[in-house]
């Protein structure tokens, strides 16, 4: 074999070497466990709930009627896309009295992919120049703090 051969397949040996093969399990969220998810029943305060599975994930932010648990597993290898392995939702609704009313839990497979819209909303105020943005300041500040003087 000659030796540029060798240093070909010696350089392409290192180079498959230095790929990661490793397989990273990310877990996130704060899941209680089935057994305190099963002592949840209607008519419970939020006192009450929240003593046992803790503080929720989200709580709605309108009413605060709705507490979600949630918690996923996502599949992570080298530079390739996650892959969500699974996720599990836990929904809580207080009635107006502030008790459990109901408790629903979702996963993977029973719950809905909901598709992200990518149009913007206009924020409703005026577009800032390149000048004005960048330039607009100058002459403004006073490094002492006094009056600029006119």
């Amino acid at each position: 074999m000659s030796r540029s051969k060798f240093v070909l397949i010696g350089l392409f040996s290192i180079y498959l070497g230095a790929c990661s093969s490793d397989v990273f399990l990310v877990r996130n969220g704060n899941m209680p466990d089935e057994q305190k998810i099963a002592e949840v029943k209607t008519g419970q305060t939020k006192e009450q709930v929240e003593a046992l599975l803790g503080t929720p994930s989200i709580v709605s932010t309108l009413d605060q009627s709705e507490w979600i648990y949630m918690s996923s597993t996502v599949r992570k290898v080298a530079f390739l896309t996650p892959k969500v392995v699974s996720r599990d939702i836990l929904s809580i609704d207080f009635d107006k009295n502030g008790k459990v009313a109901t408790v629903t839990m979702l996963n993977q497979e029973n719950g809905e992919n909901i598709s992200i819209d990518k149009d913007k909303t206009s924020s409703g105020g005026h577009d800032i120049g390149f000048f004005k943005k960048y330039f607009g300041g100058v002459g403004t500040y006073s490094p002492l703090g006094l009056p600029k003087q006119k």
